[in-house]
């Protein structure tokens, strides 16, 4: 087994030292669904939300919670991240908005999290504009679909 890396000689967490890690072009794909009955759907395609333009929100939403991560998740180092794009997918068999979250640097770290976390708080923030219509919504399935860089190299995830 190899040496723990996030655990000082105490046996207690730390952030790992990337110091001397080659700096490379990173990105991420993480994606996710929040499913929703056919009326929740009708006012997102609509723009008849009260809380207004949900899918505009959740954007931003995700957009942030990327740029915010390192806040969020206690190991993560923060990341000058070059781009961060949010996608959307409206089905109506099963009714559910799929979301996509692509996410970019050129650093010493991977930014996996950063799309995963932006998907997270994307499908969030459907949920909360979405609940006063309806209750039971399921967020499901957020998953990293592929990365590239670093030493590792590249992911793709099997469908």
């Amino acid at each position: 087994m190899s040496e723990l890396t996030h655990f000082n000689e105490q046996g207690r967490a730390k952030m790992v030292d990337v110091t001397e890690k080659a700096v490379t072009h990173r990105t991420a794909v993480a994606a996710g669904e929040i499913h929703i009955a056919p009326e929740t759907m009708a006012h997102i395609k609509n723009g008849t939300m009260k809380k207004g333009d949900v899918l505009a929100v959740a954007q931003v939403a995700g957009i942030q919670a990327a740029k915010h991560n390192w806040e969020l998740i206690p190991m993560c180092h923060p990341l000058p991240l070059t781009g961060i794009d949010i996608a959307f997918r409206l089905s109506d068999d099963p009714c559910m908005v799929e979301i996509q979250a692509t996410v970019s640097c050129t650093g010493v770290t991977g930014v996996e999290m950063e799309a995963l976390t932006a998907v997270s708080v994307a499908a969030l923030t459907i949920y909360d504009m979405c609940k006063a219509v309806q209750k039971d919504m399921r967020i499901t399935n957020i998953r990293l679909l592929r990365k590239s860089g670093g030493k590792s190299g590249d992911y793709i995830a099997e469908e």
